[in-house]
């Protein structure tokens, strides 16, 4: 637990990029000071003499090792009690005939008394796999089917993967003394990426380490005369062709030649798993071989989310694409072999109603085809959402300039050509203005853009060069982005008052007796007596939680019901005095949001801003710090909102 908690901690330092005491981190991480302080230490040690972690008046920020310090590792666990537990796990696994508890011990190097615990946890361990552990005298063996032994396996590599960062290194490091060559990972995946590209499928990187990890163990398991057998019933899952790839660059790289069941499931798996037709093929391969279940649950699905949210996804390509990816899925449920998505917690935190668009699908197609989804695999449908309506709403994102450059020869012309060449994904040129005393005063773009300088001041207002530099860019940039987030927050400032009841404000938020369900229940009954929702609004919400958790930053967790029932749109909030465990994560405020049908337009408006107010580690520092009551708490909100 203490090296997940010092990759956490490396992990949050390294995406904010900026400095952090320990008291603020301690609160996410639910520990001291004191503790973040030798966590500190020891991050600093695997990457001695280098500085993953700086120190300083400010507190504490990644430093230059910090990435290297995340990816290092192996061995800094030898010893402790989850090294131990492997180990005995993957003695077990490789012995038909079982392990001697005593020699297991002795070659350890601790007590019988200690391995007797160890195998306690290993009965832990266990649980949901379709393996029991038995016990005859002082040998214990493991009993269960290989496909369940792999599982196994792979949660063990899982399990000792860094946090978050799921390379080719820390796969290595993973299944490090098996019977595979260990180094020979990226060649094998740098050769499997290019020839599945070479026959016409496009390749999810993402994933590709994943199913490198699967491969590995299926060389490893069969070196251990540990195959699977073939299964001709299930027919010709995959294509030939990625069979006979897969096969082939086994044998190269790995020197182990597979029997027709694991070439059988590793085809299948990455089929279903890392490649997609590309091309003309999504028409030749890809329609005919749907399943029409799927694809009218995937139609129908996208359909009522379009409508839910007033969003622009109903389309025929990408309901196609997402319907190949749900039925890839659908196989993998069967057998519980789910991705593991590296960008699921940005995706949650930069892009919440994306995320949110994508747990309301994976909602529908649950009811549907009956198979609930882990937070990564709504993770990659969020990346399908994502993707379409990035499409969708390229040219709504970009806000309006003009250009003051007082007329000489043809310099306004060339400048105007130089800021559409650079800035023209970022903002449109609706006008020139060449005189030195244009009406700045009815210059209504969004930006104005001035080579001299400009008798009044303000924050769309920017200085250029006639010939525009670098400087200019950034500068030109950073002020579109000011302007971008000073219209989003202004929506969220306006329905303030409006959606925040002054009698729906909880301080001290506990959840060591009642867990996340108990806080929904609390703030939910402070809107019930409002009569705002009723009591199956709460059940909903509750629902939803179960599906993904709704803790979408480090700091804030916004619990909701899916479907707008409440008679008006109300927001009951909850304070903690430090951080609260919530699902994966720790959070220091919960905001039970209550949307109504006729504030549907404002949902995206309210729920996204709320969560990037949320996101900045410093304003949610002021926020809880000072926030003491209701009419606190909204003062700084719309102090941190006013910057």
């Amino acid at each position: 637990m203490t090296r997940a908690r010092q990759d956490r901690l490396l992990t949050l330092l390294l995406r904010d990029g900026a400095w952090a005491t320990a008291a603020t981190l301690a609160d996410a991480l639910g520990v001291t000071p004191r503790s973040i302080r030798s966590y500190v230490t020891s991050v600093n040690a695997r990457v001695a003499p280098g500085i993953a972690i700086e120190s300083g008046p400010l507190g504490y920020r990644a430093g230059p090792e910090g990435a290297a310090a995340l990816r290092a590792g192996g061995g800094t666990d030898a010893g402790t009690p989850r090294d131990r537990l492997h180990t005995v796990v993957r003695s077990l696994l490789d012995s038909d005939a079982g392990i001697d508890l005593f020699d297991t011990a002795m070659e350890l190097h601790v007590s019988p008394a200690t391995l007797e615990a160890d195998l306690a946890r290993v009965r832990g361990l266990l649980s949901g796999t379709e393996l029991t552990l038995e016990r005859s005298a002082a040998v214990a063996r493991l009993r269960g089917g290989e496909m369940a032994r792999r599982r196994l396996l792979s949660r063990l590599a899982h399990d000792e993967m860094d946090a978050g960062a799921f390379d080719l290194g820390s796969l290595r490091r993973s299944l490090a003394g098996t019977a595979v060559d260990a180094d020979a990972f990226g060649a094998f995946k740098s050769d499997l990426v290019a020839e599945l590209g070479a026959l016409g499928y496009y390749v999810n990187e993402l994933g590709i380490a994943d199913v490198v990890m699967h491969i590995a163990i299926a060389a490893d398991r069969v070196a251990h005369r540990h195959p699977l057998s073939h299964d001709p019933a299930a027919g010709d899952v995959a294509g030939a062709d990625v069979a006979a790839v897969i096969e082939r660059l086994v044998q190269q790289h790995f020197a182990v030649r597979l029997g027709e069941g694991d070439v059988q499931h590793l085809a299948a798996l990455v089929l279903t798993r890392v490649i997609a037709p590309g091309g003309e093929a999504v028409q030749t391969r890809v329609r005919p071989s749907l399943d029409p279940q799927v694809e009218a649950a995937v139609r129908a699905a996208v359909g009522r989310a379009a409508r839910e949210f007033l969003v622009d996804i109903d389309d025929e390509d990408f309901i196609i694409r997402l319907a190949l990816h749900v039925q890839n899925l659908r196989h993998r449920a069967q057998d519980q072999a789910w991705s593991r998505n590296p960008l699921t917690r940005s995706l949650k935190s930069t892009y919440p109603m994306i995320f949110e668009l994508a747990v309301y699908i994976a909602g529908e197609l649950d009811a549907e085809l009956g198979f609930p989804l882990p937070d990564d695999e709504i993770a990659y449908i969020a990346m399908h959402v994502g993707g379409r309506l990035e499409r969708s709403r390229q040219n709504a994102q970009l806000l309006t300039a003009t250009i003051v450059c007082p007329g000489y020869y043809e310099l306004h012309e060339l400048l105007r050509s130089s800021v559409d060449r650079s800035l023209g994904q970022a903002i449109e040129v609706v006008g020139v203005e060449t005189r030195v005393d244009p009406d700045w005063e009815n210059l209504g773009t969004d930006l104005v853009l001035t080579t001299i300088d400009a008798p009044v001041a303000g924050e769309r207002i920017v200085r250029i060069q006639p010939f525009l530099t670098d400087a200019d860019v950034e500068r030109v940039q950073a002020a579109a982005g000011r302007v971008r987030r000073a219209r989003r927050l202004a929506r969220l400032r306006t329905e303030l008052e409006r959606y925040f009841p002054a009698d729906a404000f909880v301080r001290g938020l506990d959840v060591d007796d009642t867990g996340e369900e108990g806080v929904i229940r609390r703030l939910g009954s402070m809107l019930v007596d409002q009569g705002i929702i009723d009591d199956d609004y709460v059940e909903r919400a509750i629902q939803r939680e179960r599906m993904s958790s709704t803790a979408f930053t480090d700091a804030l967790a916004v619990p909701h019901a899916i479907g707008m029932t409440a008679s008006r749109t109300a927001i009951a909030v909850g304070v903690a005095e430090g951080s609260i465990p919530w699902g994966d994560s720790r959070v220091q405020v919960v905001a039970l949001v209550a949307f109504s049908e006729g504030d549907r337009e404002a949902f995206q408006t309210v729920f996204e801003q709320l969560v990037e107010v949320f996101s900045e580690r410093e304003s949610v520092a002021r926020i809880v710090r000072r926030g003491t009551d209701f009419p606190a708490f909204l003062d700084e909100l719309v102090a941190v909102i006013d910057g």
